[in-house]
């Protein structure tokens, strides 16, 4: 027979309304905690995602992925933005391929396949072209996931480099190259030129190196002042160029101070491009409304037998004859003598 318990005085029925209304109240107070840990929880995502795509935008990078079962792309706000697409758009990937040059995409295909093939992600930058022509760099990181064996997805991000790169391919340009004529400068010639006698190693190599000072130019500088006088350098190089274009190199190698490499079979022409270049250097120069004149000294040595530092020696030996002997001709380097 079942017990029925009695209910001592002062004992609380929880069957009662006060009872129930208790434990109401109760479960309505944990289902508020809750709901007040949800919306904190909110805020705080939703915060937290504020901060993403500000410091997103700040550093011009985004978020990608690509669900490798059938090629589809998902892109944050960033990675369009890159791509100069609309945000939230549809997304093809064979579309969006078509923003790298073929250079690019080359490098982006191998890289990807050789990463879904060795399931390890890769790092690659890469050039594109956007829809509205802007030309950028971007950096892209990669990682894959994998299901066992299988790669199923690729995500990762990419960020707007082309800043650095400019500026580095700027600082790689400037370490080799003439900013203001536009050839190379000392640093690259001697480079250059001892390139040229560690590949004739064990033989002697073939080749003249010009050395070519303006006359006059220094009066220019003084008289019409600066500007004319880079215009002076500028078309110098100019005329250089046309001059000696089967040269090896042409530089700037000091204020006013050019070189002419020429190797085999040029060599051989030596004085003759000499002589082009003084007639060349002749020729009025047009700056401003105004028109003067300069001229150039040339210093002629071959290669023969000598090092880098003695030809270089050699042919500024003759540039000073050159000057000695009234300027705006040429001398060529003998051991024995000079000759015009």
């Amino acid at each position: 027979m079942a017990k029925v318990h009695a209910f001592r005085t002062g004992e609380v029925d929880p069957f009662s309304h006060d009872s129930t209304a208790t434990a109401l109240e109760r479960l309505t107070a944990l289902v508020d905690a809750q709901a007040r840990t949800i919306r904190r929880y909110e805020a705080d995502l939703a915060h937290s995602r504020y901060i993403f795509q500000h410091a997103s935008a700040a550093a011009r990078l985004g978020v990608w992925e690509c669900d490798l079962a059938n090629e589809a792309l998902s892109w944050s706000d960033g990675t369009y933005d890159l791509f100069d697409l609309p945000r939230g758009s549809p997304l093809v990937r064979k579309q969006t391929l078509k923003c790298y040059p073929e250079e690019s995409l080359k490098a982006l295909e191998s890289v990807r396949n050789r990463a879904l093939l060795e399931r390890n992600g890769f790092s690659l930058d890469a050039a594109i072209v956007t829809p509205k022509g802007s030309r950028r760099w971007i950096r892209i990181h990669a990682t894959v996931e994998s299901a066992g064996d299988k790669p199923t997805r690729l995500f990762g991000i990419k960020q707007d480099i082309t800043e650095d790169r400019e500026r580095s391919d700027r600082n790689k340009y400037l370490a080799e190259f003439d900013e203001m004529t536009g050839l190379a400068n000392r640093n690259k010639f001697q480079a250059h030129l001892s390139q040229v006698f560690k590949s004739k190693s064990g033989q002697n190599a073939v080749g003249a190196l010009l050395l070519i000072d303006l006359d006059g130019f220094k009066e220019v500088n003084d008289s019409l002042g600066h500007l004319a006088g880079d215009e002076c350098l500028r078309v110098t190089a100019q005329r250089l160029g046309k001059v000696c274009c089967n040269a090896s190199l042409v530089a700037r190698v000091g204020g006013d101070e050019f070189a002419v490499l020429l190797e085999a079979p040029h060599h051989s022409q030596a004085a003759e491009i000499a002589a082009k270049i003084i007639a060349e250097m002749k020729r009025p120069i047009e700056h401003n409304g105004r028109s003067f004149q300069i001229g150039a000294s040339v210093g002629v040595a071959a290669i023969d037998d000598c090092k880098a530092p003695e030809l270089f020696r050699r042919a500024d030996t003759a540039l000073y004859a050159a000057k000695a002997g009234g300027r705006r001709t040429f001398r060529v380097f003998d051991a024995s003598r000079m000759r015009s």
